[in-house]
């Protein structure tokens, strides 16, 4: 059998620590300590007046909350005005984006509009009163005068601001409330205190189904919609809509069968016993053939299955499991046995609480079982929000930043809606940044474009590289095939986002299988990024492109190329320089290198704009000979990531937004003879709700990197031999073929 050049792993043993310092001069203010001053003070008072006017009662405790908006000169985490609050007795309980246009920037700059972060805090009415009355004469302290001229605007929400979406004019229907609240101030204390505002004003304590996500509750609530508006003015509500639906299962291309016998399946077990697969969906019907490698879960207290349902499961089911078929080849062996746990059973049209349920049914699997991946092929017909995180991606984040479970998730079939309303996004929980989002592409040739249905990306930011990726997901000219729900089954067609996502896990799946514990969680999401088919397509459509469509590319290197592996954790505040392999010599020609990292964060639901907690910063230094000024520490730097992210607009290269993006992916191109002993310096920073934090857990990371150099024929070689006490070729864990 002819060698094959297996990625190298190990490459953590590259890496070591060392010390960068980092930080800027003194900050230069836009406004000076007394205009900053002489603007708020008619803000407060007006913000005051209004929350004056508030019933008592929405105001329990007499805490209201209120809302600053900073200069957008002001929004990293180290400008966040921690003495103002405690001076005047406010505490912080959410934040969101918000666009603003300064009345004045720094160094005498004209003002443009541009994004900032709207902070939402809460304090009794008597301190803000007080604060209205001292502001005129406060004395300019060292905290107050660096942190005052941080805010650019003061005011209290307005009730009709938190609706979202459009509410029918008449009727009772569930909507979903979304509450400044944490778990223990909810059960204690908040949701008495909203339900007695209710019933105070005739609206019945119709509470269902909650969830909390760190300072949010997401609640259920039966009421009539003309009164949406009256329940929006108590002040800890934060949004209020109409419950969304689940999205329609109906494919997105009509299924037909294909007129053959039954297919001729595969007669022999997974080829990985160890490999642990979740799907949530409408499930596999008993004794279904797929049930050889499915195990159907029903959970208590759901109706039977329709048709409909299980037409939807076993597609989705038959997709993780051989991928797209070929009528014309034999169905492969599939990689790992499938858990298929039926989540759904009614019509959404049926039943308005459905959403909720089917979340529940499926964290509460979550939180008893430990998967390597799963699959959510389902979701809210609902596209995401900039301003705003809803509870599917809130609870689906939080779990995933626990676990070394690699979800993959449909962005959904919308990709044809309205794209000046926003209608075309990725759908929730397609924006979950501990998962990886999979769009649709039109075929499995050269020239593949973006499915036209597939919903499209910016996601929210972080998290703006949505989908993540794409796979074959079938089109009117080139469907995708299933195997049917039927007992007999035989071949049908159809298509969509939901088909190709379990067709991407399956990949993922595989690359487990065949490589056991030698790649974890981070490396496998790492290798599917790094290893995509890029594209000249918008990345807002595809991501960083369309996912390798077999094995082979994924965890082969060409002769005249290397694929190094770094599985390794970092400290926070701190850096680690990874040294990039190359051979003895200089290389001659051109050079490609490749570099993907990925890692998981903890999440702060109640701050979008300041989602994930952890950012790895990555600076590129090609050259360890080359300085450019005296008394120069470290090696020059260049550009790596940054300007070369697909899709990045001057305005987040400009909030330096990169940073806590847990997925990079960068690529250049540059002459041999710039690269001496090249690295990278791999800096963690870590925030907590838009602020300085350093927690006291180390953070996991992967990274993978790519040196391709057509002037050496057997780069990969040479690489070996240089390092061969401390890179390792990653071999099968399993004596069986490599192959799709």
């Amino acid at each position: 059998m002819m060698a094959q050049n297996f990625l190298l792993g190990r490459g953590e043993r590259l890496t070591k620590d060392v010390i960068v310092r980092s930080g800027g001069g003194p900050k230069d203010a836009p406004y000076s300590f007394g205009e900053a001053r002489r603007r708020l003070t008619p803000m407060i008072s007006e913000t005051v007046q209004k929350i004056e006017n508030l019933p008592d009662d929405a105001c329990p405790n007499d805490r209201a909350i209120i809302s600053l908006t900073l200069n957008p000169e002001y929004i990293a985490k180290s400008y966040f005005p921690f003495e103002l609050m405690r001076d005047v007795g406010m505490e912080v309980v959410g934040s969101r984006p918000a666009r603003v246009k300064p009345e004045k920037r720094s160094r005498n700059r004209p003002p443009v509009e541009t994004i900032s972060t709207q902070l939402f805090a809460r304090a009794t009415r008597s301190a803000l009163r007080s604060w209205e009355n001292a502001l005129p004469d406060w004395p300019a302290t060292s905290g107050r005068e660096k942190e005052l001229p941080s805010i650019e605007e003061i005011s209290a929400p307005i009730p009709s601001s938190k609706i979202k979406g459009v509410l029918p004019e008449t009727g009772t229907f569930p909507l979903e409330i979304v509450l400044h609240a944490g778990e223990l101030e909810g059960e204690m204390v908040l949701l008495d205190q909203f339900g007695d505002f209710l019933e105070a004003r005739g609206i019945e304590r119709n509470f269902g189904r909650r969830f909390y996500a760190k300072g949010l509750c997401f609640l259920e609530l039966d009421a009539e919609s003309e009164r949406a508006e009256e329940i929006a003015v108590f002040s800890s509500v934060r949004a209020l809509r109409k419950m969304p639906e689940l999205r329609v299962l109906r494919p997105t291309i009509r299924s037909a069968g294909i007129p053959t016998a039954m297919p001729d399946l595969p007669d022999e077990p997974p080829i990985s016993r160890e490999t642990r697969v979740a799907i949530f969906d409408g499930g596999v019907p008993p004794g279904h053939p797929l049930t050889e490698w499915v195990t159907p879960y029903e959970l208590p207290d759901m109706l039977p299955a329709t048709q409909d349902l299980y037409e939807h499961g076993v597609a989705v089911t038959s997709a993780a499991l051989f991928g797209h078929i070929d009528p014309k080849k034999p169905i492969p062996r599939p990689f790992a046995a499938i858990d298929h746990y039926r989540v759904l059973d009614e019509d959404p049209a049926q039943n308005l609480h459905e959403l909720y349920e089917v979340l529940e049914r499926i964290d509460g699997v979550l939180s008893g079982q430990h998967y390597d991946f799963i699959n959510l092929s389902i979701g809210p017909c609902l596209p995401i929000e900039d301003d705003d995180v809803h509870a599917w991606t809130a609870v689906l984040d939080d779990r995933l930043s626990r676990t070394s479970t690699l979800a993959g998730i449909a962005v959904g079939n919308d990709g044809e809606g309205d794209a000046l309303a926003g209608l075309n996004r990725v759908q929730v929980p397609a924006d979950c940044v501990n998962a990886l989002a999979v769009g649709a592409c039109d075929t499995m040739d050269d020239d593949w474009q973006r499915a036209s249905y597939s919903s499209v990306g910016p996601g929210r930011s972080p998290g703006i590289i949505k989908p993540d990726l794409v796979g074959f997901g079938g089109s009117v000219a080139r469907p995708f095939v299933v195997v049917s729900h039927e007992m007999s089954p035989q071949l049908n067609t159809t298509g969509g986002t939901s088909f190709a996502t379990p067709a991407v896990v399956r990949m993922a799946s595989g690359v487990r299988a065949h490589f056991g514990g030698n790649l974890n969680d981070l490396a496998i999401r790492a290798l599917l990024v790094h290893t995509a088919e890029g594209t000249d397509i918008d990345a807002k459509e595809v991501g960083w492109g369309r996912a390798a469509q077999d094995i082979n590319s994924i965890v082969l290197c060409a002769d005249d190329e290397v694929r190094i592996v770094y599985q390794g954790e970092i400290s926070p505040a701190k850096y680690i320089r990874a040294a990039i392999p190359m051979p003895d010599e200089e290389i001659s020609g051109m050079v490609n290198m490749k570099a993907t990292v990925c890692y998981k964060s903890n999440t702060d639901p109640h701050h979008p704009g300041n989602y994930t907690q952890a950012g790895l910063e990555l600076t590129f230094r090609p050259h360890d000979g080359k300085f450019s000024r005296d008394n120069q520490l470290h090696a020059d730097t260049r550009s790596f990531f940054g300007t070369s992210q697909a899709g990045a607009t001057e305005e987040e290269l400009r909030r330096d937004a990169w940073k806590w993006e847990n997925c990079l992916h960068g690529k250049i191109r540059m002459q041999g003879r710039s690269l001496s002993n090249p690295v990278f310096d791999i800096h963690y920073n870590s925030r907590l709700e838009g602020r300085n934090f350093s927690p006291d857990e180390k953070l996991r990371y992967a990274l993978v990197v790519s040196v391709q150099a057509k002037a050496i024929a057997d780069l990969y070689n040479q690489i070996v031999r240089r390092y061969a006490a401390r890179l390792e070729p990653l071999r099968p864990v399993l004596e069986v073929p490599i192959r799709t």
